[in-house]
């Protein structure tokens, strides 16, 4: 196991703790509407527009995709994000830096450094927000469209 052993459990279980499933934790909240409610922070969980994404990628921001292997082997992958699959994300995010270095071939983020998580769709994503912000990341948002919103706009990035 990584380290931060069973962080996974503690993760869970802050989860059921905050709001009876990390599906309403990680659940939007009332907010004002527009650019303001998008901002990188903890508190609000609004997801990210197709532009909005666009605009932080030119940025320093870490784009994770969720899904599992297969599914970007099969489909491919919105440029310049990584593959954690959801299920290995706790584990991942409490890895010692040099670890996370090798296995995923990208800096492991600090807890600070702004992320972004996506998915297909923007159910599993919203299960990653609530994850890392149950492990401290303070600037984490996530995709709501997801995969299958991007490639209306634009084609994937094939392995």
């Amino acid at each position: 196991m990584g380290a931060g052993g069973w962080g996974w459990r503690r993760a869970v279980r802050a989860l059921w703790a905050a709001g009876g499933g990390w599906w309403r934790a990680a659940s939007p909240g009332p907010g004002p509407a527009g650019a303001a409610s998008r901002c990188l922070c903890t508190g609000e969980t609004p997801g990210l527009s197709y532009q909005e994404l666009k605009e932080l990628k030119k940025t320093n921001v870490l784009h994770i995709d969720v899904r599992e292997r297969w599914e970007i082997d099969k489909a491919g992958k919105i440029p310049a994000s990584i593959n954690i699959p959801l299920g290995e994300l706790v584990e991942a995010l409490q890895m010692d830096p040099t670890e996370f270095k090798e296995q995923y071939h990208q800096k492991m983020p600090a807890k600070s450094d702004p992320v972004v998580f996506s998915c297909f769709a923007g159910k599993r994503s919203k299960q990653a927000l609530a994850f890392a912000t149950s492990l401290g990341f303070s600037r984490v948002q996530q995709y709501a469209g997801g995969f299958e919103d991007w490639v209306k706009h634009e084609a994937p990035e094939k392995k």
